[in-house]
């Protein structure tokens, strides 16, 4: 990861299987060399390591294989190495897609359990950019991993991707944009 870029952000997972554990999500700039077998440090205020959201197991679980899907997806199709969630412990993930799995997390984190389907085809249905946008946006006012929760875009998000359903036909066309480019969508114009 560092041979890439010292932005990154990491999942922290739990040994607890209970579903009241608690996953973290963090941002870090700086990456830090380690000694085998020490975690990187989680703060809530350090410039270079912000937390950002903290989701209960359960949540995480049921997220967790479709981010997977999505994510590896996106690296075949750059002719990169897919991975994987380990049970347990810290995984770093590349900038870009970590702030699109913090927008999902983000859009989960207080909603009703039985909508988080929902969540994951609205957040399928959002190209890479536009998640990124979101993630900026939301970032900026509420970023922060505890005040943050509930308030301003961080409550937008959370509506817009878990309570506005999308149908299955509609899932269909909107990962036909995202497969084709913007110019796909438009008419033939003749000058």
């Amino acid at each position: 990861m560092p041979e890439q870029s010292e932005h990154f952000f990491l999942v922290t997972i739990p040994t607890s299987r209970a579903q009241n554990a608690e996953v973290f999500i963090s941002e870090h700039f700086r990456w830090k060399q380690l000694d085998k077998g020490e975690d990187i440090p989680l703060s809530f205020n350090d410039e270079d390591a912000q937390l950002k959201v903290i989701l209960p197991r359960r949540f995480w679980d049921e997220i967790a294989e479709e981010v997977k899907a999505e994510f590896n997806r996106r690296l075949r199709g750059m002719g990169m190495k897919t991975a994987k969630w380990v049970k347990a412990g810290q995984i770093p993930v590349e900038r870009s897609l970590g702030k699109e799995l913090v927008l999902l997390a983000w859009a989960i984190e207080e909603c009703d359990p039985f909508l988080i389907s929902t969540a994951i085809r609205n957040w399928l249905g959002l190209v890479p950019e536009e998640r990124w946008w979101l993630y900026t946006m939301t970032n900026a006012c509420t970023g922060h991993a505890i005040n943050g929760k509930g308030k301003g875009w961080r409550k937008a998000v959370r509506f817009a991707l878990s309570e506005n359903p999308v149908s299955e036909s509609g899932q269909s066309a909107m990962r036909r944009r995202q497969l084709g480019g913007l110019f796909d969508l438009l008419p033939d114009q003749k000058s």
